[in-house]
């Protein structure tokens, strides 16, 4: 099969179109996928840059996203059949392969059914990102009706569904976003108030929306200073969910001390790495939601370009730029 290794951590050179043999027949309780489609994510670009969490296990195949259809199944399964159409979230990172390639084999437990109405490259598209805003959105506990939600980068992979999300909940969201284009994209998604924060403070303008208060919950998908500025926008025992590691200085820490807020940090690979079946199983149950969702038109995953799988090089470069909105797929051949 087709497949795009990466032979060493480094730049996009490090990518390489190969052929190496078909997967076997799938062990028990596991699929072999017939790809169509792998989404493309930042975390790839940083595991290639960096190292992947196994990095003992060179060459790996990159990608977490994946969608196609059953082609076999291994002894136990019950939900499937050859033929089905599905996508999950699977390997990617080291030590399983990941969707870079023609075939995939993940087991049943991460594998959520795809409808007939939702295409391969909405299906690739989907996993990582609806995870991380629906457990982002989730980590708050229960929000009530009209809550305000400050949700950064509202056109970005992440953003675009929290913002649907939230939306669909009954939120009352907010977002930043950079220009006219990605302000009119956040405000189909159901942004209420828009912040450019080139043009104004985002802090001062979130507390004049919500009448002093600040939001009960902020999605933060940037990092750096929005995040750690975020505690002053963020209302008394409020929530901070972040998909980063910044660590902010005393006098910020101090200040989201003294509105006791509660910081949620957000890495939706960590079942996968652990290999806990039961949050692996949780999740896509999200996945499963997420794709009736999309069926029924109350959902949308906007996607901004396909490249074929022989051009992954190029959809790195250009997640990596930081200037895309919405996701990045390969089509496969």
């Amino acid at each position: 099969m087709k497949a795009i290794l990466l032979e060493r951590p480094g730049e996009t050179d490090a990518l390489r179109i190969s052929e190496i043999p078909d997967p076997a027949l799938p062990p028990k309780g596991h699929l072999l996928v017939r790809l169509h489609a792998a989404g493309v994510n930042p975390v790839d670009y940083k595991l290639r840059k960096t190292g992947t969490f196994f990095p003992d296990r060179l060459p790996a195949i990159l990608g977490c996203d994946g969608a196609g259809t059953v082609e076999a199944c291994g002894a136990e399964v019950r939900r499937f059949r050859p033929g089905d159409r599905v996508f999950f979230m699977h390997g990617g990172y080291g030590r399983e392969a990941g969707t870079y390639a023609q075939w995939a084999t993940v087991p049943e437990y991460a594998t959520a059914s795809l409808p007939e109405n939702v295409s391969f490259i909405e299906g690739a598209a989907l996993p990582i990102p609806v995870i991380t805003a629906w457990e982002s959105l989730d980590r708050a506990g229960r929000l009530d009706a009209d809550d305000s939600v400050l949700i950064h980068a509202g056109a970005g992979g992440v953003g675009h569904l929290a913002l649907q999300l939230a939306r669909n909940r009954g939120l009352h969201p907010i977002t930043t976003v950079r220009g006219d284009e990605k302000a009119r994209e956040a405000a189909k998604d159901g942004a209420r108030h828009i912040i450019d924060p080139e043009k104004a403070d985002f802090v001062q303008a979130t507390l004049d929306l919500t009448g002093g208060k600040g939001a009960r919950l902020v999605v933060d998908t940037l990092g750096g200073e929005m995040f750690c500025r975020s505690f002053d926008a963020t209302a008394l025992y409020g929530h901070v969910s972040t998909l980063l590691e910044k660590a902010c200085d005393a006098p910020a820490v101090a200040r989201a001390k003294k509105r006791n807020l509660s910081l949620h940090y957000v890495l939706i690979l960590t079942p996968s790495l652990l290999e806990n079946t039961v949050e692996i199983d949780r999740q896509t149950r999200i996945l499963e939601s997420a794709a009736r969702m999309v069926a029924a038109g109350v959902l949308s995953v906007r996607v901004s370009r396909t490249f074929p799988l022989e051009s992954v090089k190029e959809a790195h470069e250009l997640i990596e730029s930081g200037h895309t909105s919405g996701k990045i797929v390969l089509t496969i051949p």
